[in-house]
C-alpha cells in the first residue's frame, strides 16, 4: 500500500525543492533533517499548504493540517476534493487566470482570493504563493500553494 502524500519522501522533496527552485526561498527551516521536516510541515506548520495533480479538473493530493482547519475538510475529503470548488462559481475564472500565469511564468506571489469552507464560511487568502511542482527532469505535477494570512470575508 502506497503511503499519503503526507508520509512520501518523494512527494515532499517535489513540494519543496520546486518551490526553492522557483522561488529562490525555502519553504521551511532547511536546517531539520528530512523526516522532521516533512512531519512538521504537514502537522505543525502554522502556514497553509496545498496541491492539486495535472487533471483535467485538478483534485487535491496534499493539504497539510493547517489548510484543513482552514477549509474545514479532513485529509479523505480534502484529497478527493476538485480544486476549483475551493473557490465559488463567480470567483472560478480569476482564480484560473492565476493558475495559468502560473503555469507560465512558474510562480505567483502577493495573490489574494475569496475562497469557501466546507461549511460555507467565506474567507479571503492572503499573501499567497502558488508554484508549480516541477520535478528534477523538468516534469509537470500539478500545482501547489502556500499563504500564512486568511480571514473570514
Amino acid at each position: 500500500m502506497t503511503p499519503p502524500l503526507y508520509a512520501n519522501p518523494d512527494f515532499f522533496r517535489l513540494l519543496t525543492g520546486s518551490y526553492q527552485c522557483l522561488t529562490g526561498r525555502p519553504l521551511l527551516d532547511p536546517a531539520l533533517a528530512e523526516a522532521e521536516a516533512m512531519r512538521w510541515l504537514y502537522e505543525d506548520a502554522p502556514f497553509c499548504v496545498l496541491a492539486h495533480d495535472t487533471a483535467e479538473s485538478p483534485v487535491f493530493v496534499y493539504a497539510n493540517r493547517t489548510a484543513q482547519r482552514c477549509f474545514g475538510y479532513d485529509w479523505d475529503k480534502f484529497t478527493r476534493l476538485e480544486s476549483r470548488l475551493s473557490a465559488e462559481a463567480p470567483n472560478r475564472d480569476e482564480r484560473q487566470r492565476l493558475l495559468e500565469a502560473v503555469q507560465r511564468d512558474g510562480f505567483a506571489d502577493g495573490y489574494r482570493g475569496l475562497r469557501i469552507a466546507r461549511d460555507g464560511r467565506r474567507f479571503w487568502i492572503e499573501d499567497v504563493t502558488v508554484w508549480n511542482l516541477i520535478d528534477e527532469d523538468g516534469a509537470y505535477h500539478g500545482q501547489a500553494a502556500t499563504y500564512r494570512h486568511w480571514r473570514d470575508a
